[in-house]
């Protein structure tokens, strides 16, 4: 391992053959990194790393002319005759002097404005020319950390692999990526093939650079990779933006550069600032330089965001084609400050491929055979970029000491301390792990499952679980034993569950699971049960109504090909009623009393909603995402889902082996439900379910379809899934039913428009939604509200102004939630 180590290290830091390399510094001899380096009239080139460093491959000895390109200073071009390999070749690049006076300013417009409406006119004329295309891209990742907190929530972190100094501070991420990727403009598909990619400290080297997730195509009128930023030369820029023509210079081709100062017109609204050069008639980016912050892509934890981008001159199809890139992020989150540079860079382009039907399919990423095993002599003569000495170090220092870190003394030594019984165990739960073999025991704690009732009182519970993880490829196994006891009804009821799964594919999963349960009279759970607490012990108000199951249940489920996916469950219950125990609160009970148990009618407290029964359920459904777009990794699939087309579920249930046969039913619900990106216009969504009973039946109350419903002034909710004023058990039936919910949130392209109030930068959201039953008359809610309200760049809140209407009742107030995305 020592003879390993030493060649790994030695192949990192030796010379290439068949490349120029060197180093690229300014007037003053300071080092500048992310230069393009690449030959005259191709767009086939290299960057600088951070210490200015540079490796430029050629083809072999001959006459060339290298461009060393970088916003900010002048162009240089060096004819060179290399007479043997390797070549050294320095660079000194002098500042560029912008002048406003190469261009005439006695139009009455704004010459910035002319220059960015020209641009936007021909955007498509410049993107058709690369409208299909094939290239190599690598990127690399580097995240460093300062001052990182010794724990976080009274958990040790680590020392991130070995990548800490002893002020805790050093590089804690470094990847490298090297893929071949393939481009189509109309329609637009992308494919993606991992030749190579290494993770520094880790065996499997699967990085997260994935060429499409940092394809920011400013062409595009919004950036998704940036949650949907305006671009500068989007079709609405200027209701984003105002310009300044801060100069002009002329590149090594005699070219006029324009650069543009961008001005957001509202703060922290979905812009970029900074400077985005044109290329002057060619109206054409030349190359950017941006950057934007965590209150602009709604992401608080994040300081600042930047962005780089260079592009070249390609005399083959009279373009300006993307040769660098790079993405700065400075991030805050829980004491944490990681800071670091993802760099990309693009070459080899060939904009004439052979495509085929079967060059694009739903599988967008792929790896080479050994794509993650690549040893250091194919990193060499790969990597275009060539590394810096910290990184060459962390390298070399991560990849000495995994092989330790795997070993069964150093597991064992690292679980001995995490093994370490705590006095708050017992109340927050405790797990003991073997790290070598992959096993945990552990114990929940009762203190973060407590809650409050009006059947049990005040209830807790406590369980135990072993997990087994058998191999890398997603195949484990789980069981569990949970206790739950209500201290006002004094009943234990407990629950064990069995789960295993064989892979990471198609995700094969098989639960088995029986006991004692409280589950709500609407099985699809509308009420939290912290929500339920709260309005009890606060307000006395019980919304949440349950009954007892005592069951036994099997299940399965899987992808069978992809976008189609099965489950199916048999159980066997018996469902008993249940009835109030405590009219316990911390509320004055001469305000107002609890209501009952029973859904039905809140103010019988002595008969229930059902008589107790024993019943059988099986539970057949499919859900197809049509198109669905998937990563295929070396030991996992990732699936992307299609948000050009809707997603469709079926399920059909069957309840049977009740003895009053009147219990028993058959029900078949559909939905389909879709996210649309409108881009600068904003999102739209939607979801419509639909569902019919076979026969209708004098069923059980937990077996009619029912609506969720809220009461709550600030629900913790989906929101394409319930009803803002609608009473939680007010529509149910046995017979026929459907339900709407659409809803468009503008973000800034409607408020964003109107004066002073577009300062405040906040979304206008609206909604509508439907209820119909076979036996009532229609419910329906209209709604208008602000998202993206609160102080600073924390702004979680949305506030809705609702109207409902069933039959001749109409009803309206104000409902507040939580929108994180």
């Amino acid at each position: 391992m020592k003879k390993f180590t030493f060649l790994l290290f030695l192949c990192i830091t030796s010379i290439q053959f068949a490349q120029v390399k060197g180093v690229v510094t300014d007037t003053k001899g300071e080092p500048l990194s992310f230069v393009s380096i690449y030959l005259d009239k191709t767009v086939n080139g290299t960057t600088s790393n951070d210490n200015g460093a540079y490796v430029l491959d050629i083809a072999s000895k001959g006459k060339y002319t290298i461009v060393f390109q970088f916003l900010g200073y002048k162009t240089l071009k060096k004819k060179v005759a290399i007479t043997q390999l390797p070549f050294t070749l320095d660079a000194v690049l002098e500042e560029e002097s912008v002048q406003l006076s190469e261009i005439s300013i006695s139009t009455d417009e704004n010459p910035a404005n002319v220059i960015i409406r020209n641009t936007i006119a021909a955007k498509s004329k410049n993107t058709d020319k690369y409208a299909n295309y094939t290239a190599k891209f690598y990127s690399r990742g580097l995240t460093r950390i300062k001052d990182a907190p010794e724990k976080f929530f009274g958990q040790s972190t680590g020392d991130f692999g070995g990548g800490l100094d002893s002020t805790r501070s050093g590089i804690i991420y470094l990847s490298e990526t090297f893929s071949n990727i393939s481009f189509q403009k109309k329609p637009k598909k992308f494919k993606e093939k991992i030749v190579a990619s290494k993770v520094s400290g880790e065996d499997n080297g699967v990085s997260f650079n994935r060429a499409e997730d940092s394809n920011i195509n400013l062409y595009e009128n919004s950036i998704e990779v940036f949650n949907d930023l305006v671009s500068p030369i989007s079709n609405n820029a200027f209701s984003y933006y105002k310009y300044k023509l801060e100069g002009t210079f002329y590149d090594s081709n005699g070219r006029l550069i324009n650069k543009i100062k961008l001005i957001p017109r509202r703060n922290n609204d979905r812009v970029f600032e900074g400077s985005i050069y044109i290329v002057e008639n060619d109206w054409a980016i030349y190359g950017c330089d941006l950057v934007t912050s965590g209150v602009q892509v709604n992401l608080p934890f994040v300081n600042s965001l930047g962005l780089k981008q260079g592009y070249a001159y390609s005399e083959n199809i009279d373009a300006w084609v993307l040769i660098s890139q790079s993405i700065d992020f400075d991030i805050s989150i829980f004491g944490f400050k990681p800071k670091g540079k993802f760099s990309y860079v693009y070459s080899d382009y060939d904009f004439n491929p052979n495509f085929t039907e079967d060059t694009f399919t739903n599988e967008v990423l792929s790896f080479e055979e050994n794509a993650t095993k690549k040893d250091s002599v194919f990193w060499n003569e790969l990597r275009p970029v060539s590394l810096t000495q910290e990184e060459v170090r962390d390298y070399k220092i991560k990849d000495s000491i995994k092989v330790i870190r795997k070993s069964k003394k150093y597991l064992d030594s690292i679980d001995a301390k995490g093994n370490k019984f705590n006095w708050s165990d017992p109340l927050l739960g405790y797990s003991y792990r073997n790290s070598y073999k992959n096993r945990t025991f552990s114990f929940n704690g009762p203190l973060l499952r407590t809650g409050f009732n009006t059947v049990q009182g005040m209830y807790t519970s406590a369980g135990v679980s072993y997990f087994e993880q058998i191999n890398e490829q997603g195949k484990w196994w789980n069981a569990s034993a949970n206790l739950n006891y209500g201290f006002s009804d004094k009943k234990l009821r407990p629950t064990f569950s069995f789960t295993k799964k064989w892979n990471n594919l198609s995700r094969p999963r098989m639960t088995i699971s029986g006991g004692i349960v409280t589950p709500q009279f609407n099985g699809r759970n509308p009420i939290f049960r912290l929500n339920n607490t709260i309005a009890s012990l606060f307000y006395r108000q019980n919304y949440m109504k349950i009954y007892e199951k005592t069951f036994a249940r099997i299940s399965y489920s899987e992808e069978v090909k992809n976008g189609l996916y099965f489950s199916g469950s048999l159980e066997y219950a018996k469902r008993t009623p249940l009835f109030n125990t405590t009219d316990y609160s911390f509320a004055k009970s001469e305000t107002n009393g609890y209501t009952s148990n029973n859904p039905l009618d809140p103010t019988d407290f002595v008969n229930a909603a059902f008589t107790e029964h024993k019943i059988a359920t099986l539970n057949l459904g499919t859900t197809i995402v049509f198109g669905q777009k998937y990563l295929s990794y070396p030991d996992r699939k990732v699936n992307q889902g299609n948000n050009k087309y809707p997603t469709i579920s079926v399920n059909y249930i069957k309840r049977f082996g009740a003895e009053n046969k009147a219990l028993n039913s058959d029900l078949f619900i559909a939905s389909v439900r879709q996210n649309i990106n409108a881009g600068n216009f904003g999102k739209f969504a939607y979801n419509l379910r639909a569902a019919s009973f076979v026969k209708q039946k004098d069923i059980a109350f937990m077996d009619n379809l029912q609506a969720n419903g809220n009461q709550l002034l600030f629900p913790i909710d989906r929101e394409l899934n319930s009803f803002n004023l609608l009473d939680y058990y007010q529509y149910y039936t046995n017979d026929k039913y459907a339900e709407m919910h659409v809803e468009h949130n503008f973000k800034g392209s409607v408020l964003g428009k109107i004066p002073l109030l577009n300062k405040l930068n906040f979304h206008l959201v609206a909604g509508g939604k439907a209820l119909f039953m076979a036996d009532k008359k229609p419910y329906t809610e209209y709604s208008v509200g602000l998202d993206n309200l609160g102080f600073g760049k924390y702004r979680f809140l949305r506030v809705a102004y609702v109207n409902a209407q069933y039959g001749d009742v109409k009803e309206s107030g104000l409902v507040f939630r939580i929108s994180l995305f």
